[in-house]
């Protein structure tokens, strides 16, 4: 079980009136206000990873989650010892090349177990305790594994509120599974964040190729790389063509993540995906948080995205992606993201 008793202990959740993102809801969502030295989306993408954090250790319990298709995934369960059957419930999911010990994972975790919510963390096919577990490679699109996920920690979990967050890559996954497939979403989620969601993936993409961004290209395809070649290793492995290390993520997507997930080539895979398309459909109360300084997620998207009451869509000014290390202030800490999550899923908590 993962605590942080003296880090929010006896915080006040906040009730809000105003509008965010152009949907009028019943909370507002306070405006970020970024660190006087990270000026800029880079700044904060790259502050908001390697900024030091207080850790501690992993002691979550595991499951194994099997999936139609034989393959599987695992679910890292982090309970609050005060949690009795009934009470609310996360589900976290990691982003791209990330594992359930991501430190993002890690930090919501922490602060969400302090307010007494049980939390899951899912590690994506292949990826944290999952290796070896999957023949298959998770990608943009893996609804049904967030599916598999939901329906187990409903059964764990009886007559308990789920609220589901996707970070970066797992936002798309969300988005897309809430709104391509409303009709199996299950009753007991009522909730869900998607935060920095590449819901136009070729734009993404083509954000990821420009000079300033090719570090974070660069980094991703590395270890998708090393994420291949060890799958390739595995006995099981699925029959493909041996891999050069590709010069960036479109040449990955396009000569493995496509052709393996059936998809031919990666502008179809991106076509087929990307959860923009699929907004509209979304029938539960969803905040979509994104930045307007994201170097990997194009901020246009959202300012032209019609979504329908059920989501709110909040443009932050700054924040890069996954990064949101602001000022001194209202919350705990400068870790602004985090702090808007557990608002979204404690908002409804009885005080």
């Amino acid at each position: 079980m993962i605590r942080l008793g003296w880090f929010t202990r006896n915080r006040p959740r906040h009730r809000y009136g105003e509008k965010a993102g152009n949907r009028e809801t019943g909370m507002q969502i306070p405006r970020f206000e970024r660190h006087p030295l990270l000026v800029n989306g880079h700044m904060q993408t790259l502050a908001g990873f390697y900024l030091p954090w207080r850790n501690c250790p992993h002691r979550a319990s595991q499951s194994v989650v099997d999936l139609p298709d034989g393959d599987a995934i695992v679910l890292h369960d982090d309970s609050p010892h005060q949690w009795r059957t009934g009470e609310p419930v996360a589900l976290l999911i990691h982003g791209l090349a990330g594992c359930h010990l991501s430190p993002y994972m890690v930090r919501v975790t922490r602060k969400l177990t302090d307010h007494g919510i049980r939390v899951f963390r899912m590690d994506l096919r292949g990826c944290g305790s999952g290796s070896g577990l999957a023949r298959l490679p998770y990608h943009a699109g893996r609804s049904e594994d967030v599916q598999a996920a939901l329906a187990h920690v409903s059964q764990m979990c009886p007559g308990s509120r789920i609220s589901p967050v996707g970070f970066s890559l797992s936002g798309n996954i969300l988005l897309k599974f809430l709104g391509e497939f409303p009709e199996i979403v299950p009753p007991c989620v009522e909730r869900a964040v998607a935060v920095n969601p590449p819901i136009d993936l070729l734009g993404c993409v083509e954000s990821l190729a420009k000079p300033s961004n090719q570090i974070y290209d660069r980094h991703f395809v590395k270890l998708l790389y090393r994420q291949v070649r060890d799958r390739q290793r595995e006995e099981d492995a699925v029959e493909h063509p041996q891999l050069d290390q590709p010069d960036c993520l479109y040449e990955f997507d396009d000569k493995y993540t496509a052709p393996v997930s059936g998809f031919g080539n990666a502008k179809n895979y991106y076509k087929l995906c990307s959860a923009a398309q699929f907004v509209k459909g979304i029938q539960i109360e969803t905040l979509v948080l994104t930045a307007r300084d994201d170097p990997l997620v194009p901020v246009r998207t959202f300012e032209t995205l019609q979504t329908p009451a059920t989501v709110t869509v909040h443009i932050s000014e700054h924040g890069g992606h996954l990064g949101y290390i602001g000022r001194r202030g209202r919350d705990p800490d400068r870790r602004w993201m985090d702090w808007r999550i557990v608002d979204w899923i404690t908002e409804r908590m009885p005080e």
